[in-house]
């Protein structure tokens, strides 16, 4: 028994029931429609799983699936049952307090990720008897300032309880976990002369081969790149990660120049933020067109004219020697 068709109906001999409607008997087939071309599959994004451990010792860890260096310090924690907030900074390759191994915006695919979590608190008075204390300050890009490098001969330097790696959580009882590094930077800088203040430090939690070491970094023509000539993952603060190769030995040096610069005229050294201010001095004819371009990305520094200057001529013009 055949079924009924829509409204009951019985589809009339010679062909199904199209919207409906019947063909007639005798009818010729109408010619088969093309069929839409099949959209091209997007290109599969290659599963990219990096290893962790945490510095002072645990087991190895897989991540994978982060965008940005939050999301990575998240990751991370999950692995260790640990609350992000623990992590004051990452190293890679390296579970020592290396300055120049410091995990930034980028990370070769081989790379290996050890996290530095917090230890133990300690305050500081200090007395500022000259206008710069001799500190450099960076931060993990996840709310956490902390000193990268301790000049020779400098104030801080005479305080031996202070350390490279040491996380600054206050300064005089106001906290700044959440401030960029240029802003603890330029808070410290305002401190008045000859008037004590107190710094409460978090520094990371050691091993037992790392306790008692008081880490200096020294300048280095890689500092902050761990791959060169390799593909890297690049984090971004807005939108996914990409795969790019690794900057070339004139784009490292260039970023240095400016890295330098950086530390120079606001105490802080950056090595991702570097990297972002050379390739806008590439694409800028001048000075005034780099002013402007970094005044639209990042205008939150305030970055003094004399200072762009610099940056275009280091970029563009380098002084002989300096390539």
């Amino acid at each position: 028994m055949q079924r009924a068709g829509r409204h009951g109906r019985q589809p009339p001999e010679g062909g199904p029931l199209e919207n409906g409607v019947g063909q007639e008997p005798g009818t010729p087939e109408p010619p088969p429609a093309e069929a839409p071309a099949a959209p091209r599959a997007p290109r599969a994004r290659p599963r990219l799983v990096f290893h962790t451990q945490l510095a002072h010792g645990s087991h190895t860890g897989r991540i994978e699936g982060f965008t940005n260096v939050k999301e990575l310090y998240a990751k991370i924690a999950e692995v260790f049952d640990i609350s992000p907030t623990e992590i004051l900074f990452c190293t890679l390759n390296t579970h020592k307090v290396d300055m120049q191994k410091l995990l930034g915006g980028q990370i070769g695919l081989e790379d290996f990720i050890f996290a530095h979590v917090r230890g133990e608190t300690k305050e500081v008075e200090v007395t500022k008897t000259e206008d710069a204390l001799g500190l450099t300050i960076t931060d993990n890009g996840a709310g956490y300032a902390f000193i990268k490098r301790i000049k020779e001969g400098s104030i801080i330097n005479r305080l031996q309880t202070v350390c490279v790696g040491d996380s600054i959580e206050a300064i005089n009882d106001h906290t700044i976990v959440g401030c960029r590094h240029y802003e603890v930077a330029r808070m410290l800088r305002e401190l008045p002369r000859a008037q004590p203040f107190t710094l409460r430090l978090v520094q990371p939690k050691k091993a037992f081969d790392m306790i008692g070491q008081r880490t200096r970094s020294s300048k280095s023509p890689s500092e902050g790149r761990v791959a060169t000539g390799k593909e890297t993952l690049r984090l971004r603060t807005q939108g996914p990660p990409v795969l790019e190769e690794g900057p070339s030995p004139s784009e490292e040096e260039a970023a240095r120049r400016v890295d330098d610069l950086l530390e120079s005229y606001m105490g802080i050294r950056d090595s991702e933020l570097a990297s972002t201010m050379v390739e806008a001095a590439k694409g800028s004819p001048g000075v005034a067109q780099l002013a402007r371009g970094l005044d639209s990305v990042l205008g939150e520094f305030a970055f003094p004219p004399e200072f762009v200057a610099e940056v275009w001529a280091a970029v563009c013009h380098p002084k002989e020697g300096q390539e």
